[in-house]
């Protein structure tokens, strides 16, 4: 049995998306308090080997042929890059015709291999959420040698060269990052990044109530941020 997973197709901007996992479990460099996923025992920077994935592609062969998908996905349980196979299953699916998104929280993207690995995607989608290195470390739990700096530079220093579509997915942490001292930080960020799109997106786990962000307040920085991505 193979073990990837596979969410129900859905549709957005008139092409029929299939996301799916590629990762056996939780395998990430961060460690994020937020995350859905709880803990990780696999922090770490290097790919991995997991089991034989001939099964895995048999069955998302069909789903696409099935269906008529026009683009996979790539969001894992942590971070895909991490698995040694990704770079064949990526071209795998771009073989069939089909448009391959991929999820990465954007630090590994400034190193060499991964870089080209993630060249060959159509759309690439980084993360941003805090904005101190203090909270970087709290918040996002990296490995001990990284920094909030060299995060922000490998997700610019990625987009500069990169040919596709750059997303830059930003989560709004209360306490962290909705004032509007951050908020104009964040803008300086974008400029920095220059992403070709932007995701606002906030915490709804209301086992992460002290995160959440209240609507209104939501809605505000939403469009504060959308309408400076839009202007630039």
């Amino acid at each position: 049995m193979g073990y990837f997973s596979f969410e129900p197709i859905y549709v957005e901007d008139g092409n029929k998306v299939l996301e799916i996992d590629i990762l056996p479990e939780k395998y990430c460099n961060f460690d994020c308090v937020f995350c859905p996923l709880g803990r990780t025992i696999n922090k770490l920077e290097r790919q991995q080997l997991f089991a034989e994935i001939d099964h895995s592609l048999s069955r998302l062969v069909n789903i696409i042929k099935d269906n008529q998908v026009d683009l996979v996905y790539i969001n894992s349980k942590g971070e895909a890059l991490l698995n040694s196979s990704i770079s064949y299953i990526i071209d795998f699916i771009k073989s069939k015709g089909v448009l391959v998104r991929l999820l990465s929280n954007g630090y590994l993207l400034g190193r060499d291999t991964y870089k080209e690995i993630a060249n060959h995607c159509d759309e690439v989608v980084g993360e941003l959420t805090v904005i101190t290195e203090n909270d970087f470390q709290k918040i996002l739990r990296p490995l001990d040698s990284y920094t909030l700096t060299e995060y922000l530079s490998n997700m610019a220093s990625f987009n500069k060269q990169y040919s596709g579509v750059f997303t830059l997915a930003i989560t709004i942490l209360k306490g962290y990052n909705d004032d509007e001292q951050s908020i104009q930080q964040i803008k300086n960020l974008i400029d920095q990044i220059a992403p070709d799109k932007l995701v606002v997106t906030r915490i709804e786990d209301p086992r992460l109530k002290r995160l959440i962000v209240d609507e209104q307040r939501f809605n505000q920085i939403s469009t504060a941020l959308m309408e400076r991505n839009i202007l630039n």
